[in-house]
């Protein structure tokens, strides 16, 4: 395992890797932006793996022939959809077959019970190159006191190593007792007071523009930190624009779906990981920006 200052930088880790062994990776589509940014920073051709099909049936032969790498984030942002056990097992034979690496963020995995099943395991198993990008910064934003984790298999093959001591040394001593305090916390029952908060801030979310008939909920089943919301008769930048008039944050989606923006152009995502006062504010005034007049 290799301790990096944010998962960011492990991503460019990988990236940089990658780009010495292969010019295509298939990506989740949507999900992280800066995701899709670090990979074609580093010369990849990106193709989309749309997420029905990543969740349902095999994927298609041509398209694990035509790539190098499968990249999937799970639980899925902004989605929140979850690769289950069943799945991964499934998917980590694929691409052992095709000599296909599969690589994982898991970034968001300590909100969602369901993806706390042992990845490793299974990935070890299949025989499958792998890597697995974890992040601590998800579950405690604090003051950026966050540790970005890189995990690979024995097999992978390329030079993460190298590139990582090119990049940095290590991560502070300091940064490193502190999360592993939160840790224990989390252990000892914070965690569970955790999912108790997140949902809690969800209801909050929908119960408040619950009857707006210009506004739905993409993402019913999602556990992770975040929400969509799915707007009608405006774009997400739009909304975004009206909002700052009422020095309320909220993101456009159009750049998750990094093949296609305009795809992300009718969702705006709001931040749950933070204080009830401003996300009641927050709804309030989403709720005055799309109520039709």
């Amino acid at each position: 395992m290799l301790s990096c200052y944010s998962s960011s930088v492990a991503m460019e880790i990988l990236s940089r890797a990658l780009a010495s062994v292969t010019d295509s990776v298939a990506l989740v589509h949507p999900t992280f932006d800066n995701i899709a940014d670090l990979l074609r920073g580093n010369r990849l051709g990106l193709v989309p793996l749309e997420e029905d099909p990543l969740h349902a049936d095999d994927l298609p032969a041509e398209l694990l022939e035509s790539v190098g790498c499968v990249f999937v984030t799970t639980p899925n942002n902004p989605t929140g959809r979850v690769v289950s056990a069943e799945r991964l097992r499934r998917l980590a034979g694929q691409c052992a077959r095709h000599g296909v690496i599969l690589a994982l963020d898991t970034s968001f995995r300590g909100f969602d019970t369901r993806a706390q099943y042992d990845h490793y395991e299974i990935l070890d198993a299949s025989d499958v190159r792998w890597v697995v990008i974890e992040d601590t910064g998800k579950l405690w934003p604090t003051l950026d006191l966050k540790v970005g984790m890189l995990v690979h298999s024995e097999n992978l093959g390329l030079p993460v190593e190298k590139i990582y001591s090119d990049i940095l040394l290590g991560v502070s001593p300091l940064i490193l007792g502190m999360v592993r305090r939160f840790s224990e916390d989390a252990a000892a029952g914070g965690l569970t007071e955790l999912h108790e908060f997140i949902a809690a801030q969800r209801s909050v979310v929908r119960a408040g523009l619950a009857d707006l008939s210009t506004t739905g909920v993409p993402d019913p089943d999602s556990r992770a930190s975040v929400e969509r919301v799915l707007i009608r008769h405006l774009t997400g930048t739009e909304v975004w624009e009206a909002l700052r008039e009422h020095h309320v944050y909220a993101l456009p989606c159009r750049a998750f779906y990094w093949a296609d923006p305009a795809r992300g152009d009718r969702t705006l995502r709001l931040a749950l990981a933070r204080a009830s006062a401003p996300l009641a504010q927050c709804v309030r005034a989403l709720r005055h920006v799309l109520t039709p007049r």
